[in-house]
């Protein structure tokens, strides 16, 4: 695979090249669809929160306030 160029001119040549047809693309498939494992980070707070009680969330909630208002600015 080759990588694209970092010159700005010569990735405008290429990507004008690509569009028309003249030149295969060569960004891999593993580029265009990412992993599937990245989906965990992002459902992973609305899950912990789906999951805790009311009292769980508020010591939590309890916890981070005096840690805020400890900080001294």
């Amino acid at each position: 695979m080759v990588k694209r160029p970092r010159d700005p001119v010569q990735l405008a040549k290429q990507v004008f090249d690509i569009a028309i047809g003249e030149t295969e693309d060569t960004v891999s498939d593993s580029k265009r669809h990412p992993s599937p494992k990245r989906k965990g980070g992002v459902k992973g707070g609305k899950a912990r929160a789906k999951s805790l009680t009311a009292a769980e969330r508020a010591d939590i909630a309890r916890i981070a306030a005096t840690a805020r208002w400890k900080k001294k600015t």
